[in-house]
């Protein structure tokens, strides 16, 4: 990695210093930048900007930054531009933005600022001004982190406005009216008294010509038609009548497939390989080895499946071949008695409040390793020229995919292209670029000829960037009232930042602060007179990455547990517990209050039933769920309902707002029951569905959602859901049954699941 140029050095590492990456900006100040846009136009279509194109025939192309995996971007964003462009939503195409810094995401690197995101109001301070400058500059394209609408809100609208305009000053300019007298309507311009009207497609030409226009006013929210309503999915269609593009569905002329072999030991590599003995079998075209592995291409993928699997190989295990999860969480126990934490939130004086206190609680907490195990395993289609390189994948950042295709291939930067397809699930694996320079590194042992990788499941689940493990610390002290006084949390884990960090740029390896090792525990409403939580920063050779709410997911759990312990203690309401520590917070009172009436919680249930709550803020976003749950005599125990109340801020589609919860909760309700990833002998024991099992359909609680905007800055919806579910459930099982859990998954424990 040492020769990549010296700007992405710096555009890379710049970007990650501050604990994430830089992820789709989009009209960028005043003077959009439209040609790669304008680059992907055909025959009669012209870009108004970097976002809008439309034909001579009216038809409207929207670009659209954020890749779709399955969390309905493609139809929020294109609901902002067709507010404002005036064009039924129904009749826009949406396709997926070039890869161009004008559409990097600032919102995420402003994210990466410790904690700004929540109710610190950390977005308005100076830093985060210089962190959205910082990522214009950067120009990192990407999706995660429940940021592409709080990204893309304003360039997006902007965008709609700035095609508008040039529609209507066309308009004007061709009758020879004032374009004050012009105004848009369902896809036309008309002139004052509807004597005058001209479409789109009869105007773009002459609008393409003119010069940007230094005022675009944005509708006020009372004349707005779409958003904040519910609106049709613009990509179920073609996901049901089978027509959607995922990588896997990629076909090119003279196409070849991959199928791999990797060592099965982290930083293992391969020591020989018999290429001959597979040689004759039927379809294999080459075999090509490379550090961690081989690969078979073959003129089908079962052939190359089937060829891989016959291929001798011995693998040079290294040094981690004695790696195990009960040594890995060993080391995880010891930092925590005596490792050098890192404090990241502290107030008063802790120490001296748990040595006075006349009651104090004290609890372990334990989250394992997690796979992504999205539906669609990795894959990755490339095309190696003799100095160039195309590559057709479901990612999750462009700008990296087509960085790593670059430096793999050894091709000019402007001869690399990137189509961006469908994703078949993401939860932060597909921002990763091992699978793209896996692919890339095999087509180039067959130039000219495009070969498309794909991982098995095998592959897939035991080559993960993996959810971390995480152990946490509780001590707390209650006051004669009920009242915590004190609360210390320290938490022992390996660094996603760092890790990921490692992975880009192996140089660049510093032990650097990491806010999604402490992201929902450091920043906790509840208030608190004494407190500190701290991190002890554990490196393990299990690889971690970013996974659906990342730190979220296991903080969420913990802290949430344990504050169903202290009400217990306290002889409180779980409920009225927390509204007692959260009277500095109406927006979070409020959700607690409306969920409480929403799940019914004071209302009596049967015998070996339970009803749990959690509350947790992630993204910008407030999320309270219910969980009821019955547990039998026989420990059997079933998830029988969930109730949901979020605060987001504004909504734009509020459809995909209650699928998202929705999405979360079985996202986290899976992780919760089931998920675990464990190691022996320095491998992965896992490998498909049947020993990481995903949730059946029936068994799948009924999810009520409510929506509760309370003006606060809008937040993001896709993983906020996940965090609470853990929490709520464990607590609802307490409830039901008073046994106390603190480790996942539950099937690990006595219950049937």
């Amino acid at each position: 990695m040492a020769n990549l140029i010296s700007r992405r050095n710096f555009l890379i590492a710049g970007a990650l210093v501050g604990g994430g990456i830089a992820v789709g900006y989009g009209l960028a100040d005043d003077k959009p930048t439209n040609a790669s846009f304008a680059a992907t136009t055909d025959q009669g279509e012209f870009a108004l900007n970097a976002y809008v194109k439309i034909s001579k025939q009216g038809d409207v192309s929207i670009a659209i930054p954020h890749s779709e995996m399955g969390q309905g971007i493609y139809t929020a964003l294109a609901m902002l531009v067709a507010e404002e462009l005036e064009v039924d939503l129904a009749l826009v195409r949406v396709e997926a933005a070039p890869v161009d810094p004008v559409y990097a995401n600032v919102v995420a690197l402003m994210d990466t600022l410790p904690f700004s995101d929540g109710h610190h109001r950390g977005e308005a301070t100076i830093g985060a001004w210089g962190m959205q400058k910082l990522g214009g500059l950067l120009g990192v394209q990407a999706t995660g982190g429940s940021t592409s609408v709080r990204n893309s809100w304003s360039p997006m609208q902007q965008a709609g406005a700035t095609a508008r305009e040039m529609l209507i000053r066309a308009a004007a300019d061709m009758w020879g009216v004032p374009a004050s007298d012009c105004r848009a309507k369902e896809g036309r311009i008309v002139f004052k008294g509807d004597n005058k009207s001209a479409s789109y497609g009869e105007l773009v030409e002459r609008a393409s010509r003119q010069a940007l226009p230094t005022e675009r006013p944005l509708k006020p929210a009372s004349e707005r038609k779409l958003i904040g309503q519910s609106q049709e999915r613009l990509d179920i269609p073609a996901k049901v009548n089978g027509t959607a593009g995922f990588g896997v569905d990629v076909e090119l002329p003279d196409m070849a497939y991959a199928a791999v072999k990797l060592c099965p030991v982290f930083g293992g590599t391969v020591a020989s390989v018999d290429e001959k003995a597979v040689r004759v079998m039927p379809g294999v075209i080459k075999t090509v080895r490379f550090d961690t592995g081989v690969a078979v291409i073959a003129d089908s993928f079962w052939r190359a499946k089937k060829a891989v699997e016959a291929l001798p190989v011995t693998f040079n295990e290294g040094e981690h071949a004695d790696l195990s999860s009960d040594g890995i969480f060993e080391l995880f126990s010891d930092a925590l008695q005596s490792g050098d934490p890192r404090g990241y939130t502290e107030e008063g004086d802790i120490e001296a409040e748990l040595n006075n206190a006349s009651t104090v609680l004290s609890a372990r907490y334990k989250a394992p390793f997690l796979a992504h195990a999205c539906m669609e395993p990795m894959n990755c289609t490339a095309l190696v020229g003799d100095n160039d390189v195309e590559i057709w994948v479901p990612n999750q950042s462009p700008t990296l995919a087509a960085w790593f295709a670059e430096k793999t291939a050894d091709v000019p930067a402007e001869n690399v292209k990137v189509h961006t397809t469908y994703l078949g699930g993401g939860f932060g694996r597909r921002v990763e670029v091992d699978y793209v320079v896996m692919a890339v590194t095999i087509a180039k042992a067959l130039r000219g000829r495009p070969v498309k990788l794909i991982w098995t499941r095998e592959n897939d689940i035991q080559h993960d960037m993996y959810r971390p493990a995480a152990l946490a610390d509780f001590k707390a002290s209650l006051s004669e009232d009920g009242q915590i006084n004190g609360w210390h949390n320290r938490l022992a884990g390996p660094s996603v930042t760092r890790s990921f960090t490692e992975r880009l740029l192996p140089w660049a390896g510093a032990d650097m602060p990491d806010n999604t090792a402490v992201e929902g525990a450091a920043d906790i409403p509840y208030k608190l007179p004494h407190k500190l939580i701290e991190q002890v920063p554990v490196p393990t050779p299990v690889p971690v990455g970013y996974w659906r709410s990342v730190g979220h997911s296991f903080t969420g759990f913990f802290t949430e547990g344990f504050m169903d312990e202290l009400a217990v203690a306290a002889n409180k309401d779980p409920v009225d517990f927390r509204l007692a520590h959260l009277k500095e917070h109406a927006d979070f009172t409020s959700v607690l209050t409306r969920l409480k009436k929403l799940s019914g919680w004071e209302e009596e249930l049967p015998a070996g039933t339970g009803r749990g709550v959690a509350l947790h803020e992630s993204f910008g976003s407030i999320v309270g769920q219910v969980a009821e749950v019955t547990v039998n005599a026989d420990k059997e125990l079933s998830v029988d309902k969930v109730y949901c109340v979020i605060d987001c801020g504004e909504v734009v589609n509020p459809d995909t707002v209650m699928a998202q919860m929705e999405s979360g909760i079985i996202f986290g309700l899976t992780a919760a029951l089931y998920g675990e990833i464990t190691l022996e002998e320095g491998r992965v024991t896992q490998s498909n569905f049947p020993d990481y099992e995903m949730i059946k359909l029936f068994s799948c609680p009924e999810i009520v959602v409510e929506l509760a905007p309370s003006g606060r800055p809008m937040g993001g919806v896709g993983e906020p859901g996940t965090p609470p579910i853990a929490a709520a459930v464990v607590n609802a099982i307490y409830d039901a049954i008073q046994v106390r859990v603190r480790e996942l998954p539950l099937s690990n424990g006595d219950f049937s699941v």
